[in-house]
């Protein structure tokens, strides 16, 4: 296991969706989960498997702040412990009889898992936090493509004008000005991490959003803060006017399947929320019969595999990134790979 992933926060259910007394099935790196809320509000996430003989927790149900196995009717509590084994009512259960747990916590509408012990803090995500923009969640995405693939595609500004034609580019204005990429810090010190910023980034773009009232040349801003994590931001025309914010955060199901979610922070006050998930929904469609085709699927780290050009300076950089932080998963390191 990639112990860069393992350590890290990964988003897998939408928090709102979770209701107490419920669990939901999830995978993430390749094992099956259950993610479930207790009656203080609390989730928790653990395998999802039975101690007994390996049925899956997710066949029961949650039953007065209990897991109750579909197959022999373990049941157990919040923190994962067994407290009864119906089939010896009057012993205690052995301490080993436990389910696997995971750490969970709840941020910018999702629910996020570690699976190891975090090296680093859930990223910082200030535009969410602006009590002026309003906030919907999108997804999750079903992609077979690797997670790093559906990065670097939301970073790309060359395929606006052929693959979002009408709405995020125009065949007329294909060409990418220059950009400056930097590293970027996340303000999080030994608890965060480096990533990469892209400033300066203007695309001419018919449609951007469903109260754009017609096309327009657009700045925006690429904060690139996890390895499978990216915000972007659109700077306001006037001082006085707010910085809108789209981020893409994807869930490695496995190496070459994905679920992604978008959360937008937004001043859109009319639109409805089906309207504005429908939007970037249309828009992430658009995308997918791309991102499924690209060869390798894994993303290439060094050079060789691919011919880039100067546009890509956004990408270049985000694969020096996952280079430099040690990841494995989802990437190709060498060519002969």
């Amino acid at each position: 296991m990639d112990k860069l992933l393992l350590n890290d926060w990964h988003p897998v259910a939408s928090a709102a969706s979770l209701e107490a007394g419920f669990m939901q099935p999830v995978r993430l790196l390749e094992q099956d989960l259950i993610v479930w809320r207790s009656n203080d509000g609390e989730v928790h996430a653990w395998d999802d498997r039975c101690p007994h003989r390996g049925a899956r927790l997710s066949l029961g149900r949650v039953d007065k702040d209990r897991v109750v196995c579909a197959y022999h009717g373990w049941q157990f509590d919040a923190t994962g412990q067994c407290r009864l084994q119906p089939a010896h009512p009057h012993d205690k259960p052995p301490r080993n009889a436990c389910a696997r747990s995971f750490l969970a916590q709840e941020a910018y509408g999702l629910v996020w898992i570690c699976l190891g012990k975090p090296g680093v803090s859930l990223f910082p995500f200030p535009e969410y936090a602006d009590p002026a923009l309003r906030k919907v969640l999108c997804g999750p995405y079903p992609v077979n493509a690797c997670g790093p693939r559906i990065i670097e595609n939301f970073l790309d500004m060359a395929h606006l004008g052929f693959v979002h034609v009408g709405v995020l580019g125009d065949p007329m204005f294909t060409a990418v000005p220059d950009y400056k990429v930097s590293t970027f810090d996340d303000g999080l010190g030994q608890h965060g991490m480096k990533g990469v910023i892209a400033t300066e980034c203007l695309a001419y773009q018919p449609a951007s959003t469903l109260l754009a009232s017609g096309g327009s040349m657009m700045e925006y801003t690429y904060r690139v803060v996890r390895p499978l994590s990216a915000i972007l931001t659109k700077l306001p025309k006037e001082p006085q006017e707010y910085t809108e914010a789209i981020s893409l955060h994807v869930q490695a199901l496995d190496e070459e399947h994905c679920h992604a979610w978008i959360v937008l922070a937004m001043t859109d006050t009319v639109s409805t929320d089906e309207q504005m998930r429908a939007f970037q929904g249309n828009i992430f469609k658009q995308d997918l019969e791309i991102l499924e085709s690209q060869r390798p699927k894994r993303l290439p780290l060094s050079p060789g595999i691919e011919v880039p050009q100067r546009a890509d300076r956004l990408s270049a950089a985000y694969r020096r990134m996952l280079k430099e932080l040690g990841m494995t998963y989802g990437v190709m390191l060498a060519k002969e790979e």
